[in-house]
């Protein structure tokens, strides 16, 4: 891959000449005079350089998000072609949204290591729309997601495993000794704790809500799972949360789930790509997860609840 290309991501991420020296095992004038060659060529200044920082200015954004792009394609090209002499071996990049990545994606990896010692993952964590735009972007080879990303954007979409949700509450709330289907109206006034906008849970926590003809009064929004887990069990509200989310806290009794008309409500994940050709590596790692015992064993444990 062109150099000047290498030694413009380094500095644009570093924000700083000698770091990149550093990171590149160059020196910081070879640094230089690459950046200065690399602006030449595109014909336009790339990076405001101060004493104390440097940084991209207008044009430097651009030329940095094609470049990020660029090495994408070009890692992704060259393992396409190792792969026709080797097995599945080499740099997987993985995106899951928190639900999957945090709570699910572990056991997959920890067979994909064990069968693939040669695969190396690395895992990126953020909600469906963050996920979404990296595999745009080419700097994911694939994206586990929840959710709906924007219709117009090219991605290959793939459903590949199901969902349940339930309304979890505090051991000690009132509801939870009632033996009967209870009302969402039940709930108006409790505090809901739901995750961000754009993230997969806060999609299906509204698309629930919407279906039953219900919108919470008062709601605290959360960036992350297990923060809205915490005050679950410290009785600040209540949440619609995954299955796989709230397994340990069920099993501790920490936290109870509420029978509510309803629920549990079903979503999927899917499998998100943005090319039509596959690694060895990828193509390994998307059939552990379609064949993945424990998210089978889910499936039929989701049939069976709903049956």
């Amino acid at each position: 891959m062109d150099q000047q290309l290498q030694v413009f991501i380094a500095v644009a991420e570093r924000k700083n000449f000698s770091r990149a020296a550093e990171e590149l095992h160059m020196t910081q004038p070879a640094v230089s005079q690459y950046i200065r060659s690399f602006e030449e060529t595109i014909g336009v200044r790339l990076l405001e350089r101060t004493n104390k920082y440097v940084r991209l200015n207008q044009a430097g954004e651009i030329v940095y998000h094609h470049a990020k792009e660029i090495v994408g394609l070009y890692s992704k090209m060259q393992n396409l072609v190792d792969d026709l002499a080797n097995k599945a071996s080499g740099p997987l990049a993985i995106g899951a949204s928190y639900t999957f990545g945090e709570y699910v994606l572990p056991h997959i990896l920890s067979k994909l290591a064990e069968d693939y010692p040669s695969v190396e993952p690395k895992v990126t964590i953020g909600n469906t729309a963050e996920i979404a735009e990296l595999v745009i972007s080419h700097q994911l080879d694939i994206g586990l997601i929840e959710g709906h990303f924007k219709e117009a954007v090219p991605l290959q979409n793939e459903i590949f495993a199901e969902d349940a949700m339930y309304i979890v509450v505090p051991p000690n709330h009132p509801l939870v000794s009632q033996d009967r289907r209870i009302s969402l109206d039940e709930l108006a006034n409790d505090l809901w704790l739901l995750r961000e906008e754009g993230s997969g849970t806060r999609e299906a926590a509204e698309k629930f809500f919407n279906q039953s003809g219900f919108w919470p009064s008062r709601i605290m929004q959360f960036s992350s799972t297990q923060p809205i887990k915490e005050c679950v069990e410290a009785g600040l509200g209540i949440s619609l949360l995954s299955q796989w989310a709230i397994q340990k806290e069920l099993q501790h009794h920490e936290l109870q789930t509420l029978s509510v008309k309803g629920t549990p409500f079903k979503r999927h994940f899917s499998i998100v790509t943005n090319s039509p050709f596959q690694t060895k590596a990828l193509q390994v790692f998307i059939d552990l997860l379609k064949n993945s015992e424990e998210l089978t064993d889910l499936t039929q444990k989701n049939t069976a609840n709903n049956s």
